[in-house]
């Protein structure tokens, strides 16, 4: 699949492959930094082939959510990670390439969805705990860490979202993060 020099800097050796290469590589590995490396390349790609036809950007950006999504099942421990990083990319391409709400990737109601769906506290938890957080156990603060980045997209997603439930609830949460460590 690939050569040891590719490897010495992952990111370097597959800049120059075709997106059907590094498809074709995501499908088959399973080690977490070769995974790593194609998410890399794809969101750059994604972010800035300015001058590539929107369509191409997008398949970038769903090569990317693949290496993420394959990385998050490897039981490495970086899920959280790779969560918000897919987060934040959405969230970039509903911003500068539109939202497209016939694919949940892209669609600003997939996205809260999932966001929702990512956290396990609720706002008043959080925020009971946030006000104390340099009392808590270390464990507690990574989880508030962890609420805090998992909704680092908020501002932008909410300005897309239709008033209702799920709007009032993410705004909620934007007004709690600003409490978190």
């Amino acid at each position: 699949m690939s050569t040891g020099s590719d490897w010495e800097e992952p990111e370097h050796g597959m800049s120059a492959w075709s997106i059907e290469r590094l498809q074709a590589f995501t499908t088959d590995t399973h080690d977490w930094r070769q995974l790593e490396a194609v998410r890399v390349v794809a969101q750059q790609h994604a972010y800035y082939d300015s001058d590539e036809p929107q369509v191409s950007r997008l398949k970038w950006a769903e090569l990317s959510l693949l290496a993420s999504c394959r990385m998050q099942g490897d039981g490495s421990g970086v899920a959280d990670r790779e969560v918000t990083q897919d987060f934040i990319l959405r969230m970039w391409v509903i911003r500068q390439l539109g939202p497209d709400h016939e694919d949940p990737n892209w669609s600003p109601e997939g996205l809260a969805a999932d966001t929702l769906g990512a956290l396990s506290l609720t706002p008043s938890d959080v925020g009971a705990s946030a006000t104390k957080w340099r009392e808590l156990p270390i464990e507690q603060i990574r989880e508030l860490r962890r609420h805090k980045n998992l909704t680092a997209h908020l501002e932008d997603l909410i300005s897309y979202l239709q008033p209702g439930p799920t709007r009032d609830r993410l705004i909620l949460w934007a007004e709690t993060r600003r409490l978190l460590p």
